[in-house]
């Protein structure tokens, strides 16, 4: 292996080591960085999984119901009689 394949698979190896005495120790956030970070993920998390249900309901439930009805259009105003030849 060459060197930086070596110093990131010595990275990967202390990270996975970090996370498991976090898990250990059940102190897995350490700062408010962590805690911060942690919810504005699952805030983003939720505001996706928001969006993809609404267009789900939107794809499923309106469409039946707005094909059946299609509103009827009508000509407005009055024909000008002066304009044709």
């Amino acid at each position: 292996m060459t060197m930086e394949g070596r110093n990131i698979q010595q990275e990967l190896q202390t990270q996975f080591s970090d996370v498991l005495t976090r898990l250990e120790s059940k102190q897995l956030f350490q700062s408010d960085w962590d805690i911060a970070s942690f919810a504005v993920f699952f805030i983003f998390i939720g505001m996706v999984l928001l969006l993809v249900l609404l267009v789900l309901i939107r794809c499923c439930c309106c469409c039946c119901c707005d094909a059946s009805e299609k509103p009827r259009r009508h000509k407005v105003g009055i024909d000008n009689l002066a304009m044709q030849p």
